[in-house]
C-alpha cells in the first residue's frame, strides 16, 4: 500500500490485544500498525484539527499508508486514530522541582506538573534534550517525556537544581 491508495477505502480497529489494524483497499489485515505524526516537536501546533500529517507503519517500520487529513478517514477509524494519538503524546509538563536525590546520574527527581506530583528518574545527562525554541524535553528511565515550557518562567529553586544537569 502506498499514498496513492484512497484512505476512504481503508479503514482501522482494534484487535482484542489492543493494537492498532489497518485493513486496506483489497481487505489485507496489517496488525500492530504505528502512527507516527510527521511534524518535530519543535514544531507550532497546527492551525486545524482536520490537518493529521499522519504515516501508518507497519511491523517493519515501512509507512503503509499517509494521511493527509482525518476527514478522508470514516468517523469510527478517525476516533481510533485520534485517541491512539493522544496516548502516545501524553507528554506532562513540569511546572516545579520539588528535589533530587543526587546530582550525579541516575537521581530521582520529586517533580509537580500539570498532571500532579510524580517522580522521574533521570539516568544521564543526555536524556534532558534541547529543543530549539528554548524548551527542554527530559526523558525518564521508563521512556515517559516530560516537557519544560520555559525554563527561565520555574521558580528559583526549580531553576537551581535544573541547572545543575545542563
Amino acid at each position: 500500500m502506498n499514498d496513492a491508495v484512497s484512505t476512504a477505502a481503508v479503514r482501522l480497529e482494534q484487535d482484542r490485544f489492543g493494537q492498532l489494524v489497518l485493513i486496506d483497499a483489497a481487505g489485507q489485515r496489517h496488525v500492530g500498525v504505528q502512527p507516527v505524526q510527521a511534524f518535530p516537536l519543535s514544531a507550532a501546533p497546527r492551525s486545524t484539527s482536520e490537518e493529521a500529517l499522519i504515516s501508518l507503519l507497519g511491523r517493519d517500520g515501512h509507512e503503509l499508508l499517509w494521511i493527509e487529513r482525518f476527514d478522508q478517514l470514516d468517523a469510527a477509524s478517525r476516533a481510533l486514530l485520534e485517541a491512539e494519538l493522544a496516548s502516545r503524546q501524553f507528554m506532562p509538563r513540569i511546572l516545579r522541582l520539588l528535589s533530587v536525590s543526587s546530582f550525579s546520574t541516575p537521581s530521582n527527581w520529586q517533580i509537580e506538573t500539570d498532571r500532579g506530583t510524580t517522580q522521574l528518574e533521570l539516568k544521564s545527562e543526555d536524556h534532558i534534550r534541547r529543543l530549539p525554541d528554548g524548551r527542554l524535553l527530559i526523558a525518564d528511565g521508563h521512556g515517559v517525556g516530560y516537557l519544560v515550557d520555559d525554563r527561565t518562567a520555574l521558580d528559583r529553586q526549580s531553576r537551581r537544581l535544573l541547572e545543575r544537569f545542563l
